[in-house]
């Protein structure tokens, strides 16, 4: 698959639902060694959301916004948190030591992020990302990091055979962007062995979605982006987002109140020993 391009506007319009777990996440973040003046890094900023969280919370901090998307750190400038900094870089090569960070936080990224799935011989995967993050932190700081844990879902399983059905397989079939995450028990392990104390757990949340097609819009910004990038034949396009939507529709059929879609979400904090 190729690199997504990213649709700021088409993400944030489920701005709130993104952001909770986020909000979740920092309820379980200690106080920083060097507030109010703390270093906070922000690593796959997207369109900003997550950065203005963090502004909330730490409204003296230095923080910086990173992120390999030049339309999302765009949208994080002028929408998101303008005072923050901001970086356009790939998390894989980005070295956060010279930061000197008292946090580092990534909000939904580290799936888009080299999964290896565990026991699979190939290429360092995101697993190895926490563990760089710990060694960057002076004693006493914190990583944070929250990722999304439904890719045994109908939203993500369904996308996946849709692929690599006949009519779409020559164009989507491949797996060259491989997006996944590891259970939590992996997170736990990754961060205890930098040297961390950890808090990880999970959450499924129960989000009623409104309007027509709800939960196809919802992977529009998201899971869906690989696709739609690859996809540039507007008949094309089209037509498998129909294919697509019906498919949807029938897993999460809408209700009288809306459409629930069950979301769950892995989070990891490990504070530097």
């Amino acid at each position: 698959m190729s690199t997504p391009v990213w649709d700021p506007e088409q993400y944030l319009r489920f701005a709130d639902e993104r952001t909770r777990p986020l909000r979740d996440l920092l309820a379980r973040v200690p106080a920083l060694a060097n507030e109010p003046a703390a270093t906070v890094l922000d690593i796959g900023c997207g369109p900003g959301n997550s950065t203005a969280v963090l502004r909330e919370r730490w409204p003296g901090a230095g923080i910086t916004g990173i992120d390999n998307s030049a339309e999302m750190l765009a949208a994080a400038r002028t929408e998101g948190e303008p005072t923050a900094d901001y970086l356009l870089a790939d998390a894989r090569d980005y070295d956060p030591a010279p930061a000197a960070p008292d946090l580092i936080v990534s909000n939904a990224a580290l799936q888009w992020i080299g999964f290896t799935p565990e026991g699979e011989d190939g290429p360092a995967g995101h697993l190895d990302l926490p563990s760089r993050w710990a060694a960057a932190l002076e004693p006493g700081g914190v990583v944070a990091f929250q990722v999304p844990g439904n890719f045994d879902s109908p939203s993500h399983t369904l996308l996946a055979e849709l692929r690599r059905a006949p009519r779409w397989r020559d164009a989507l079939g491949d797996g060259a962007t491989r997006a996944g995450v590891h259970e939590p028990g992996a997170y736990l392990a990754a961060l205890a062995g930098a040297g961390c104390a950890t808090d990880v757990w999970e959450t499924t949340y129960s989000t009623l979605l409104p309007g027509a097609d709800p939960v196809l819009e919802w992977v529009k910004g998201t899971a869906l982006r690989p696709v739609l990038t690859r996809l540039t034949d507007p008949a094309e396009r089209a037509a498998f987002l129909a294919e697509y939507g019906a498919l949807l529709r029938e897993a999460y059929p809408a209700g009288p109140h809306g459409t629930v879609f069950p979301f769950r979400r892995i989070f990891a904090v490990g504070v530097k020993r």
